[in-house]
């Protein structure tokens, strides 16, 4: 019978696989303090957000570990990025069950420093705990902007457009992939389709130019007409979505196609991590230069007008669409 290898201890474990993932950061001191010591460039500030990910919410205990790390991080870059932010520095906490080896934790160690090199982000700190439970994996995120200035979700304007970057329903399907829900897909599809749930890819480079182009933004992660909804909502406007015009890719479309999903199930069922924007109608073609610049696709889905905050999702025929479900929460 295989015999698990020895889990480290705490301290083993921070040295051997943590500690080298924050020689980027000269105050995060080697991890060897109980704190970071860390200031802005001069003319900057920082931009700071959390998110968790946790095993059979955001993924399951058979993804590869070196996929789950990257996954952790890149949704807190996803954020950054809608704030127009760029990536400096990031805490972790994790709360590893007792299935959790070393060769796990070495792999997964392994996916952060990837990360870390791609988008120019160190390790500054955290903490390591062990729990019964199901693996949990925090962040803190860092982020900077030059000046005060942060793109919010407050500043859409009446007569704005909203655009999105990217395409919309992948990851959802991806989940069903995952899951091996027979939707009579090719095996490329699917392949496709379960990368973009088990890696989403953050929009830093295009988050990065809406600095004095978006008016406001959000990260696309609970499902693009829920978060839209808190857009319109902070915003103090309706946002109308012309459905027809949500870039879908060519294996969703087949998945639709199949009956493996709708397209409202598309729009509702998060896990895309790109960015929502609203910009006035005069920016399009600094928007469309921005597209050709980073190799992003972004679509204009729709506009903001007067009345109650809220979002409207209009078919072909400019019929409403109903959403029993606008997107995934978790209470």
């Amino acid at each position: 019978m295989k015999r698990r290898a020895p889990r480290p201890g705490e301290f083993e474990l921070i040295a051997r696989h943590l500690a080298p993932l924050a020689r980027g950061e000269k105050g995060a001191f080697g991890l060897l303090d109980d704190a970071a010591l860390i200031a802005p460039r001069a003319g900057h500030a920082f931009v700071v957000t959390a998110d968790a990910v946790v095993e059979g919410v955001h993924f399951l205990r058979a993804d590869p570990p070196d996929l789950v790390a990257r996954k952790a991080l890149r949704v807190n870059l996803s954020d950054l990025a809608a704030k127009g932010a760029r990536p400096r520095c990031y805490f972790m906490t994790t709360s590893w069950p007792d299935w959790v080896d070393g060769p796990w934790v070495e792999a997964f160690a392994r996916g952060l420093g990837v990360d870390q090199a791609a988008f120019g982000i160190h390790l500054a700190g955290g903490d390591t705990t062990r729990m019964p439970g199901p693996l949990s994996i925090s962040i803190t995120a860092v982020g900077e902007v030059r000046g005060p200035a942060m793109v919010r979700r407050s500043g859409a304007k009446v007569g704005d457009e909203i655009w999105v970057t990217g395409s919309i329903g992948d990851a959802f399907l991806g989940l069903k992939v995952a899951r091996d829900v027979p939707g009579g897909l090719s095996a490329s599809d699917r392949e496709t389709l379960l990368g973009r749930y088990r890696l989403p890819e953050p929009r830093v480079a295009a988050g990065l130019g809406l600095a004095g182009i978006a008016s406001a933004a959000i990260d696309v992660s609970d499902g693009l007409v829920a978060d839209i909804a808190h857009l319109a909502r902070a915003s103090g406007l309706t946002v109308e979505i012309r459905a027809a015009d949500v870039p879908l890719s060519a294996p969703a479309l087949r998945a639709v196609g199949t009956g493996l999903a709708s397209v409202r199930d598309l729009l509702s069922g998060g896990d895309d991590y790109e960015i929502a924007f609203t910009a006035p109608p005069g920016a399009a073609a600094r928007i469309r230069a921005l597209s050709r610049r980073t190799g992003v696709p972004i679509t204009c889905i729709g506009s903001c007008h007067k009345g109650a905050p809220d979002v409207v999702v209009r078919a072909a025929d400019g019929r409403p669409v109903a959403f029993p479900r606008a997107g995934f929460t978790h209470f």
